[in-house]
């Protein structure tokens, strides 16, 4: 049978093409910073694209499901071979994959020329795509633990659809139901896949750097209970957004969140940003549960977009980011560490994290510190992009396993 590295080393179009990560990575890492690039000035009235969503709502579907999208797609296209011990797609009919998403990018940006149906379509062929892909390979592959994988895809590609829906209706979908089933189906992504990764790979490091407390096996009953927990929370999140039961539910969800983050031994990775990174991007979870909690039990204390956007960007922004980071180098024979420019990267995202929640308590300071928030997510994002693109551009390399 044919191995992933001969199937690879067969391939002779552009190494863009040899491996999932690469061209979603690469493209997600460019789309954050340009996507960036052009909001701010959008939200100073200086731009205007000719898309048929109102400013914010553009800004919230591109992030979530146009950049975190292609991020899921690149890291399931990478871990399901894995996952399942079949091949990985490679060559043309990734790129097939990857011209989807950049098709939706263009139809969503140019909405306002074309018909909603249209846009829909062309935005949520990727996902489908992916979706019928992944199915497969798991089927196939009989890695029946990993259909939960699955099922999220499906209601993040629902909340797309949903939120499609309402932006034709002329609703303000940046507030709707498709955006909050869509980041409540990441936020458990990061909860299930997180808490898969983030104790395998600190209890990976920890080993190699001698005896000491170890992170408590993933799957346990206190995390079954953690995660049922935040999926009741989020589903009375998008159905009573506002009901104090529901900022109760969030508020428990964040605290045994963060209980079950404290299991993992995190203090003992600071010495290893590429490992920590994984903890810090972790806690923005229970962080963003609590404050949204908090938000709902008292109206006004934080604002909700400033809840919100700890998810959005801290939870999504900074555990793709590490994701993506740990997973370039792994796959293209890099040394397991985070040199300078990686710790710039991280940092620069958590400055325009913690500078959008600011600007959502200190409403007074809010254009400065959305010009700090959107200055500090693309140095991130480009930082990343000029950084990994080497890697990700280039012939590959002998493959870690």
């Amino acid at each position: 049978m044919t191995s992933s590295a001969e199937q690879m080393r067969a391939w002779r179009g552009p190494a863009l093409l040899t491996y999932g990560f690469r061209p979603f990575f690469f493209g997600a890492g460019v789309w954050a910073a340009l996507a960036m690039t052009l909001w701010v000035p959008m939200l100073s009235g200086r731009l205007t694209l000719p898309t048929a969503f109102d400013p914010v709502s553009w800004h919230a579907h591109e992030f979530l499901f146009g950049y975190v999208a292609a991020v899921i797609a690149g890291f399931l296209l990478t871990a399901v071979p894995n996952w399942t011990g079949r091949l990985p797609i490679v060559g043309w009919p990734l790129g097939a994959l990857f011209a989807l998403w950049l098709i939706g990018r263009l139809a969503v940006a140019a909405s306002l020329y074309l018909p909603p149906i249209a846009v829909a379509l062309a935005d949520l062929a990727m996902p489908v795509a992916l979706a019928a892909v992944i199915g497969r390979e798991i089927v196939a592959g009989r890695n029946w633990r990993n259909l939960i994988v699955l099922a999220m895809l499906g209601v993040l590609t629902l909340g797309n659809g949903i939120f499609h829906l309402e932006a034709a209706r002329g609703d303000y979908a940046a507030q709707g139901y498709g955006l909050k089933i869509g980041l409540g189906a990441m936020v458990m992504m990061i909860a299930v896949i997180g808490g898969r990764i983030v104790p395998s790979f600190t209890r990976n490091w920890l080993v190699k750097r001698g005896p000491g407390r170890l992170p408590v096996p993933p799957m346990q009953r206190f995390d079954k209970a953690a995660l049922l927990t935040l999926l009741t929370a989020l589903l009375a999140w998008v159905v009573l957004p506002d009901h104090l039961v529901t900022g109760a539910l969030l508020l428990t969800a964040g605290t045994l969140h963060a209980v079950r983050l404290a299991r993992w031994a995190g203090d003992r990775t600071l010495a290893e940003p590429l490992v920590a990174v994984l903890h810090l991007g972790y806690a923005f979870l229970p962080l963003g549960a609590l404050a949204l909690g908090a938000e709902i039990l008292a109206p006004g204390l934080i604002g909700m977009a400033a809840a919100q956007h700890l998810w959005m960007g801290g939870a999504a922004g900074l555990m793709t980011l590490a994701v993506m980071t740990r997973a370039t180098l792994g796959h293209t024979g890099q040394t397991l560490t985070a040199g300078p420019g990686t710790v710039l990267v991280y940092a620069a995202l958590v400055v325009a994290v913690l500078a959008r929640f600011a600007a959502g308590i200190w409403p007074d300071q809010a254009p400065v510190l959305h010009m700090v928030a959107g200055a500090a997510w693309i140095l991130s994002f480009a930082g990343f992009a000029v950084l990994y693109g080497r890697l990700l551009l280039r012939l590959p390399a002998a493959k870690r396993i």
